[in-house]
């Protein structure tokens, strides 16, 4: 993930030259629709289109299911060329990725994986406060921290243990 990440897209085209980079501009509607959040949409090798979804509540095996089939509908009409879809939950250790995520989920732990160190360090981990003007606030060690969005290559909740 970059400083600020919606998707990881390799580009791919349709046999309408409709391109993959547009495919979570335009699954994101579709998605909401039906009630789940894109969270995720990976473009692997061997033609894999992997996409992860939420909801309030999480994620079941049925709702995966539902969207499979309803994505699998949608890619024929649309002429989108695959071989593969996975639709999964973003996991306990969701990542953070749009803007909106860091304000959703203050108040939890979070890991920050980091471009460029801080205090010699890539890797924060503490209490999210916020998305403050394009800069993460949280609280590691009892003390508040300010990141360059920018700067974080990766943002994940950390699970409780």
């Amino acid at each position: 993930m970059g400083g600020s990440p919606i998707f990881y897209l390799c580009p791919m085209q349709s046999n309408d030259g409709f391109s993959m980079m547009d495919l979570p501009t335009r699954l994101e509607p579709v998605l909401a629709g039906l009630g789940y959040e894109l969270v995720m949409l990976e473009r692997a090798g061997r033609g894999l289109v992997r996409i992860f979804i939420d909801k309030p509540g999480g994620i079941t095996i049925d709702d995966c299911v539902t969207v499979s089939n309803h994505l699998t509908h949608l890619f024929t009409v649309e002429n989108i060329d695959y071989d593969r879809l996975e639709v999964s939950s973003p996991g306990l250790d969701r990542p953070l990725v749009k803007p909106q995520d860091y304000a959703r989920f203050a108040g939890e732990q979070v890991t920050l994986k980091l471009r460029v160190p801080m205090d010699n360090r890539r890797r924060l981990s503490g209490q999210l406060v916020g998305l403050e003007e394009n800069a993460v606030k949280l609280i590691v060690d009892g003390t508040e921290v300010s990141v360059d969005l920018r700067n974080v290559d990766a943002a994940r909740l950390k699970p409780m243990v």
